[in-house]
């Protein structure tokens, strides 16, 4: 298993973890910037990939258990999770440095429902190149809309409010083209 500073390749910033910073897209507002393709295994064995949440609006979540910024935000994303599910959206979690047993356990304890995934370089390659610097902090969360549209990158843990108004920012789109 690589450590997270091997597969980010530069040691995590602990002052945007704490700080909550967010990080706007490099495109100019007018350009679209499609959200990175990926498929995965989740931990629990189903495949998952961006062309099978094509129509959704979702929240890529880079996250670990043993990050207490990560374990602060993890009520709030499942209480959406639940809300917001059956209009098309979903989080996607993304677990740094854990192992698949640990996760199955986090996600019990926290009644985590939304798919997760273990991170690989793949992902972080494939993501990183969209925040500045890199993908080096925990938890980071990127926004794509349901038009398939990475709309934001978010550094640091969010609260249940900030999530709500960035999922229904995130749904609109699909209201919008019906």
């Amino acid at each position: 298993m690589k450590t997270l500073k091997e597969l980010f390749g530069r040691a995590i910033v602990g002052l945007m973890i704490l700080t909550g910073s967010a990080a706007p897209l490099s495109a100019a507002p007018s350009q679209t910037v499609s959200a990175p393709s990926f498929t995965a295994v989740t931990v629990e064995g189903s495949r998952l990939s961006s062309s099978s949440l094509s129509g959704k609006a979702y929240i890529v979540n880079f996250f670990a258990s043993w990050c207490p910024p990560c374990r602060s935000e993890i009520p709030d994303m499942v209480s959406l999770q639940k809300q917001y599910e059956k209009q098309g959206f979903t989080f996607v979690g993304v677990a740094v440095n854990e192992t698949e047993p640990t996760i199955r356990s986090f996600m019990k304890k926290n009644g985590i429902t939304y798919p997760v995934i273990m991170v690989n370089q793949s992902l972080v390659s494939a993501y990183g190149r969209h925040v500045e610097g890199g993908l080096s902090a925990i938890p980071t969360s990127f926004v794509i809309d349901a038009s398939g549209n990475l709309t934001g990158v978010i550094i640091g843990p969010r609260s249940y409010l900030s999530f709500d108004q960035i999922i229904k920012n995130a749904l609109a789109v699909k209201t919008r083209k019906q």
